[in-house]
């Protein structure tokens, strides 16, 4: 229906590798924020977490290595007897002598060593007294040297202790005192710290999430401020843009008020350009207007002397006649554009249309009765129900609609082509159709075939020489004047048309009287 071009091949679909990419949902600011600063508060709890116990440890190794040294230097003080016994050398039963001196510990172990020979060894009870100690646990503190140093002996049965072997005379003495106690307090530590880490984290995650929800509130009204204008009608007409940030959002001396005095501006410098914008299209309207309203006159006059001529009962030379015949041809080409820009100016414009009871189906009627007369060469069909399809609107106006668009299809579609229009009511709405088995409309042309001046080529021309170029630029005008849509679908051997408009809307702008 618009003026037909080569057909050109369907787009190839891009190979699957450069297809659209999957993306997971991203996240937003705000989550990026909580998990940011939960993360850096995790690994510095992390770091104290393994720092604190680490040198709690230290510690409680020092506290008990000072008690291994302090008991070594009793058991040096204490004289030890000879054994008056040979089956309890050294009384191995109950332990060597300083052992058994005030002030030792619970699980403190002592063992005597004489001429490279373990020869008594015991551990304290909790009541003092001293008791065995396993046979692993006795190698192991034979195995100790003796040079006075405090070294950490895994005895069997017993635990880790802290041991020290001190030589005097032909004797070694050995300490030891239990690293379970200390032992015991780290674990503990670190249960407690993995409990506190963990309560902390939860809780910062939570207050972060609220303290940094309330800091983005400045930047959700911000958003809120552009989607509201995202949403406002920019295309055309005159444009108030109303909307701007709070003046306590816009404050210059924060980043999101950076964000929204930015914003601000911009809104300001659109509203200058849409109001440059709005100046210049009234400019041009009225000039249209004017012109198209001063070429009426001449045209006429033209039009008048050019029939007044070859009513003229001199004869006229054939040449004569034929450029008379071609002023009037082109007068009345010229009057069609003239009355075509003021009918889009005035819908520009926002003219009140006609507000009365339309009968699409008679309208229909009519029009396909006028094409075929116009289009004998064209097999024109018609679809339309038993019942009335009736809008609200301008009677004429919607005539001129359907008979611009079989025009069209009588104009660029070869003879043969059959051309089936149809009127419905569906949901609420008047659907008028107009398909043809025609050529199709040129891809590259599609996109823009209700633009006004749209040409099938660059040469802006046409093959039918009283087109003007406005007549579905005038379809689309009129039919958004009625609350309506106007679609095209159109590939090689087939072309549709479809027009949907509200039952019962009444139109918004269109023509009045004739200026």
């Amino acid at each position: 229906m618009a003026q037909p071009g080569p057909v050109a091949p369907p787009p190839v679909p891009p190979p699957p590798e450069v297809s659209r990419v999957r993306r997971g949902r991203p996240w937003t600011l705000r989550k990026r924020l909580v998990v940011g600063l939960t993360g850096l508060l995790a690994i510095a709890i992390v770091i104290i977490g393994t720092a604190t116990p680490i040198i709690l440890h230290q510690f409680l190794v020092a506290r008990v290595d000072q008690s291994v040294q302090s008991a070594s230097d009793r058991s040096i003080r204490v004289v030890i007897l000879p054994p008056d016994n040979a089956n309890d050398p050294g009384g191995h039963q109950n332990g060597p002598e300083f052992l058994l001196q005030p002030g030792q510990a619970e699980g403190t172990v002592g063992a005597l060593k004489r001429d490279g020979r373990l020869i008594s060894a015991a551990v304290l009870d909790s009541r003092g007294n001293p008791g065995p100690i396993p046979g692993s646990a006795l190698d192991q503190l034979n195995a100790v040297k003796a040079d006075g140093k405090i070294r950490t002996v895994h005895l069997g049965g017993l635990g880790d202790y802290r041991v020290i072997a001190v030589q005097t005379g032909n004797d070694v003495r050995i300490t030891g005192i239990p690293m379970s106690g200390s032992e015991a307090t780290v674990r503990r530590l670190v249960i407690v710290e993995l409990a506190v880490a963990g309560s902390v984290l939860i809780i910062a995650a939570l207050a972060g999430a609220g303290v940094v929800g309330w800091s983005l509130r400045p930047l959700r009204r911000i958003t809120a401020t552009a989607r509201r204008v995202s949403e406002m009608p920019l295309h055309e007409g005159q444009v108030l843009l109303a909307e701007r940030v709070p003046p306590h959002d816009a404050d210059g001396r924060t980043e999101v008020g950076q964000v929204g005095a930015a914003l601000n501006q911009m809104l300001g410098h659109m509203q200058h350009a849409f109001d440059a914008r709005h100046r210049s299209e009234m400019r041009l309207r009225t000039f249209i207007a004017d012109a198209s309203h001063e070429l009426r006159t001449p045209l006429a006059a033209i039009r008048g002397y050019a029939e007044l001529t070859r009513r003229s009962p001199e004869p006229i030379p054939a040449e004569v006649a034929h450029a008379i015949g071609r002023v009037e041809s082109e007068g009345a080409r010229m009057t069609t554009l003239v009355e075509d820009l003021l009918l889009l100016v005035r819908l520009d414009s926002g003219r009140p249309l006609a507000h009365e009871t339309v009968d699409l189906s008679a309208i229909v009627i009519d029009a396909v009765g006028d094409a075929h007369a116009a289009g004998p060469d064209h097999n024109w069909l018609l679809e339309i129900p038993d019942d009335p399809v009736e809008i609200t609107g301008d009677a004429l106006r919607m005539h001129q609609v359907l008979a611009n668009l079989l025009a069209n299809a009588r104009t660029h579609t070869p003879a043969g082509t059959t051309v089936t229009t149809s009127v419905e009511s569906r949901d609420g709405s008047a659907i008028m159709t107009v398909a043809d088995d025609g050529p199709g409309i040129s891809p590259e042309l599609l996109p823009n075939v209700f633009d006004r001046f749209a040409r099938g080529d660059s040469s802006r021309s046409r093959g039918n020489g009283s087109s003007t170029g406005l007549g579905l630029a005038i379809v689309s005008a009129i039919v958004a004047s009625h609350g309506g849509r106007v679609e095209v679908q159109s590939a090689q051997g087939s072309t549709r048309f479809m027009i949907t408009i509200p039952v019962g809307v009444p139109p918004m702008s269109a023509s009045g009287p004739d200026q």
